[in-house]
């Protein structure tokens, strides 16, 4: 077998080398699937309040470590630090709110007549496999171990490769809390993802990332059949209706596209459809806006913007600018690194706005990942919803309107899981969050995602 490996990890914002992580090869995968296999039976029938305890105090140490593991996160991915704070935090609600549910993995009784009893339990499933993104990585680390560790589930998950660090760090502030083998963390690139998602002991492998990776783990996991949940890209629409808040749809078209952190999420609405009648006004508004985004250096508190997470998704960005000027869209703004010298050394790519934009057109149809907007005019409302139903993503929507039958039905007609009305962006902790069509499987944040990692059983009792 191939002898344990590592590799280096970068700063985003200087390309300067953070030091050698671990990159987990199948004999690693192995140890750490056998610890949490190990655990399962003993957490597993750990009382539910008893494992609320602990989850609380997970969320506790996550608060009173909030800015170290935040700053890690701005080295370690380029997004900046005040945003990493609130990251954080955000995993500590989410242990939270999970730990307070544990009292709803419920079952029900059905009548049987007498001398019968019958009834149904929820029972975790063993060893859960979970791949994370880059774009959060402390928050999808923690968070997303959340709901199966309340489930009664152990286990293991895979940080992003591009950005582990504040994984090894959390993983060193919460030892002891759970008993050995419950939450463990493998970093690695693909062999290390691949090994956890074939593996025979995982019966339940997730993963929030891109659609070529989810399938490539659908694949994976159909050999074994095994439980799959994904969260997946998006190519998310942001619609203006002419009667629009128009100082509101300016606001929310900026921050839906989520330009903190460089567009690098899959929930961003990075096609803007703006009614004929107000195009030129939203846009000018939008432009004025996205004057707060500059990128600079992530791990100073004053940053608003921050940097691409590797030169290789730098690139992707840049070769998807120049194919929507070839293309024949106008570039409004950006388009280009920044001219700050300090960040030459940088991944930096300064918030863009196409305009001109068609529906057809590769910068409108594809996920590009990073700060590129495209506004899109329309004026006949069944064409714009032909045109933003015609991509194969459909994770989240935002409609911008007065009306409440236009708001209504752009809801009803939009082929997403989460949408907006007069707003754009925000999570709300209960609400499931997840896609329709190629951007998953699931929902997260919410009891369903608790009830997930759950399998039903049903008992039949004659007295």
């Amino acid at each position: 077998m191939p002898r344990r490996g590592y590799a280096d990890t970068f700063n985003p914002a200087t390309g300067e080398s953070l030091g050698p992580c671990a990159d987990a090869n199948p004999d690693d995968v192995n140890a750490a699937v056998a610890s949490a296999k190990t655990a399962f039976d003993t957490w597993s029938r750990t009382k539910p309040a008893d494992r609320a305890v602990m989850m609380r105090k997970v969320a506790a140490v996550l608060r009173d470590n909030a800015l170290d593991l935040a700053l890690l996160d701005a080295a370690n991915c380029g997004s900046p630090v005040h945003e990493m704070v609130r990251d954080v935090r955000n995993a500590a609600s989410q242990f939270d709110f999970f730990a307070g549910l544990v009292t709803e993995i419920k079952g029900d009784t059905i009548p049987m007549g007498e001398g019968v009893i019958n009834m149904s339990v929820r029972e975790p499933y063993g060893v859960v496999g979970r791949i994370v993104a880059y774009n959060h990585p402390l928050m999808f680390t923690a968070a997303k171990s959340a709901a199966p560790l309340a489930a009664g589930n152990t286990v293991v998950m895979k940080p992003p490769v591009q950005a582990p660090l504040s994984a090894y760090r959390l993983m060193e502030l919460v030892d002891g809390i759970f008993p050995p083998g419950v939450w463990n963390v493998i970093s690695g690139g693909t062999p290390c993802g691949v090994a956890l998602s074939e593996h025979p002991d995982v019966p339940f492998v997730s993963l929030i990332g891109s659609v070529a990776t989810g399938r490539a783990v659908a694949r994976a996991g159909a050999e074994r059949l095994k439980r799959i949940t994904l969260e997946l890209g998006g190519k998310n629409a942001c619609v203006v209706y002419p009667d629009a808040d128009l100082e509101r749809a300016s606001t929310g078209a900026v921050n839906g596209m989520n330009f903190t952190w460089s567009g690098q999420s899959c929930g961003s609405t990075s096609r803007l459809f703006v009614h004929a009648s107000v195009h030129d006004e939203v846009v000018a508004k939008v432009l004025e806006k996205i004057r707060h985004y500059r990128p600079g250096i992530p791990t100073d508190m004053d940053t608003t913007m921050g940097a691409i997470v590797s030169r290789a998704q730098h690139d992707k960005v840049m070769r998807y600018i120049d194919i929507g000027k070839a293309e024949g869209a106008t570039v409004a703004c950006g388009g280009k690194a920044p001219d700050d010298p300090a960040l030459s050394k940088g991944w930096f790519i300064e918030p863009t706005v196409f305009t001109g934009v068609t529906a057809d057109m590769r910068i409108a149809r594809e996920e590009i990942f990073g700060p590129v907007l495209s506004v899109i005019s329309w004026t006949d409302e069944d064409e714009m919803f032909k045109q933003v139903n015609a991509v194969e993503y459909g994770l989240t929507g935002a409609v911008f309107t007065r009306d409440l039958a236009n708001a209504h039905r752009a809801a009803g007609r939009i082929q997403s899981g989460f949408i907006w009305v007069n707003n754009a962006g925000p999570h709300f902790l209960g609400t499931g969050y997840g896609g329709y069509k190629q951007s998953g499987i699931g929902r997260d944040e919410s009891i369903e995602e608790l009830l997930s990692y759950t399998q039903s059983k049903n008992i039949n009792i004659t007295l």
